[in-house]
């Protein structure tokens, strides 16, 4: 495997959460979570089907519960291995998955899309922070 694409050890990704890196499309940057399962890890594009501009993983590490990822801005919750929405406003809908590896112990970016950039966000700004749509009534 190429050092360049190496992401994390697997021993870094939580069980009980998510670890989250940035990667580059052309002069693009997103940001996409290591997720651990029982028997090795999967990756996901860090945002939430319902509203694109939401993170699941806004630093800390996504949600978990019962074994599910949640989404903190609308309460989806989404299996852990396949990323399939099991219940929320885009319940049905699946996350983008993010090609990786596993070798060694570490993990390391495949997908053709994408340059692996860094570890952590892809900046220092919150897009979680609110929606596009003021709920306020002004």
């Amino acid at each position: 495997m190429d050092a360049d694409s190496r992401i994390a050890a697997v021993e870094e990704v939580p069980e009980d959460g998510s670890l989250l890196f940035t990667v580059r499309e052309g002069f693009d940057t997103s940001e996409a979570i290591l997720v651990a399962l029982a028997d090795g890890v999967v990756a996901f594009e860090n945002y939430c089907p319902h509203w694109t501009d939401v993170r699941l993983d806004k630093g800390s590490g996504a949600t978990v519960r019962e074994d599910e990822l949640v989404c903190e801005k609308h309460g989806a919750t989404f299996e852990r291995d396949s990323g399939s929405c099991t219940f929320g406003p885009c319940e049905g809908a699946v996350l983008e998955t993010v090609d990786i590896t596993v070798a060694d112990g570490d993990v390391y970016l495949t997908d053709d899309r994408y340059e692996f950039e860094n570890k952590g966000p892809s900046g220092d700004h919150d897009l979680s922070s609110g929606g596009r749509i003021g709920f306020s009534g002004q």
